[in-house]
């Protein structure tokens, strides 16, 4: 019985991973355990290995290739074994470990590594009128979310079927293409076309974020002059070094944030395929610059973390996140998103949100402002700016700007962090 191994589950929030190496081809032996691949997911590489011992009969794509987690990456059975030209859309999650059962008849189109791919062209031949129409269960969902007419679509698979493969390849003629407003918008299968590796991942990332999301910027300044103070004063009475980042700017400004969204928990949630889910967690998401690109490590309960140990944890999952030493399941799971570019010179910029949240806070860098005090004499304050973006589709301007408001007077009385 042959075994159909599919895309693996990596994290929470992952729908799709990379081929990043094949270590197979059709006709190689394996054994159960043997890594047959590595997979990019979430700005990770990760390896797959075989559930079973057997021989490699199909593989379902090639090296770059992206695709949807469930979807077969290759089949593994005997020697000689008949299985179905057809890929399976469904199968056994590499993640999972063994997988059961033969591949499932799809009509997927191979673009196995032990051959070219094939462009077919599948610009719509229209068909007899009430002739029926075979098409995969996935396919028909993709035309249906793209408002795509299957008739129009020509299939490559077996009994003519149309496959994902088809509807991705399908383009309309001049006609549909002027009267139809889907046809105007971005195309999913195009994001992070020509780039490969992490910077594929986190174009298609943003560009899902900003297709799916309305999104919005708050921006203010807060009077952080207090809060200078204050971490002069733990410094000297603490007596020694803190070298960990136990009352760093970033560290004042997450606990800060940790407060306010237990006030207002409606921006410490989760908006996916349509579920709305306010989190009592709170999982801090830390953007972070490496060498290839931009990571979110993620801090765990960071609600339940002292100020001290909250910095600690902070520097630490930064630093392993740059020398690529992080455990996988830190990329994911954070239910809000701080990112700094403070180090930078920059005051406000415009975040993206890390998505499955609804929020994510962009922190600028301290200066120095001139501004009256209540005598009307001039004095010199420092002023952190903040940059709050939020999904509109989940959170009103209101609510956001009771955050921010709740925000500031926290690092405004600085000794309320550490209550």
């Amino acid at each position: 019985m042959a075994t159909t191994i599919v895309m693996p589950t990596l994290g929470l929030t992952m729908t799709e991973g990379s081929i990043e190496s094949w270590y197979v081809q059709v006709g190689d032996t394996v054994n159960k355990g043997d890594i047959v691949a590595d997979i990019g997911s979430e700005k990770l590489t990760g390896p797959v290995e075989s559930p079973v011992d057997g021989v490699v009969l199909k593989l379902f794509a090639k090296e770059g290739d992206v695709l949807p987690i469930k979807e077969a990456m290759l089949i593994i059975g005997e020697a000689g074994e008949s299985i179905e030209d057809e890929a399976a859309e469904t199968g056994t999650d590499a993640g999972e470990g063994i997988g059961s059962g033969a591949a499932q008849e799809t009509g997927e189109a191979s673009t196995g590594a032990s051959g070219p791919s094939t462009n077919v062209s599948t610009t719509g031949t229209p068909r007899p009128e009430g002739e029926r129409i075979f098409a995969t269960p996935l396919a028909r969902k993709m035309a249906s979310e793209r408002g795509i007419d299957l008739s129009d679509v020509n299939g490559t698979g077996g009994n003519q079927r149309i496959t994902r493969l088809d509807v991705e390849r399908y383009v309309p003629s001049p006609a549909v293409q002027a009267s139809s407003p889907v046809s105007q918008s971005v195309d999913a299968a195009v994001w992070g076309e020509g780039l490969s590796g992490m910077r594929k991942t986190i174009a298609q990332r943003m560009m899902r974020s900003v297709q799916t999301t309305a999104q919005v910027t708050n921006q203010r300044k807060v009077d952080v002059t207090r809060l200078m103070t204050f971490r002069q004063e733990i410094k000297a009475q603490v007596g020694e070094p803190l070298t960990k980042g136990e009352i760093s700017i970033n560290t004042l400004v997450t606990k800060a944030v940790i407060l306010a969204l237990k006030e207002h928990p409606s921006l410490n949630a989760w908006y996916h395929n349509g579920v709305h889910e306010v989190q009592e967690a709170v999982h801090i998401g830390m953007a972070t610059d490496v060498e290839n690109g931009l990571v979110v490590p993620v801090v765990m309960d960071a609600d339940k973390l002292s100020l001290a140990r909250l910095g600690q944890t902070i520097t630490d999952v930064a630093s392993q996140a740059r020398q690529g030493t992080l455990a996988g399941n830190l990329y994911s799971g954070s239910t809000f998103t701080i990112t700094n570019l403070g180090g930078s010179n920059i005051e406000y910029f415009t975040p993206i949100i890390n998505l499955p949240e609804v929020a994510i806070l962009g922190v600028g860098t301290l200066m120095d402002e001139l501004v009256l005090d209540s005598d009307g004499d001039v004095v010199t304050r420092k002023q952190l700016p903040l940059s709050l973006t939020y999904d509109h589709q989940i959170i009103d301007g209101a609510p956001a700007a009771k955050f921010l408001e709740t925000l500031s007077d926290l690092l405004n009385n600085p000794y309320k962090l550490i209550l």
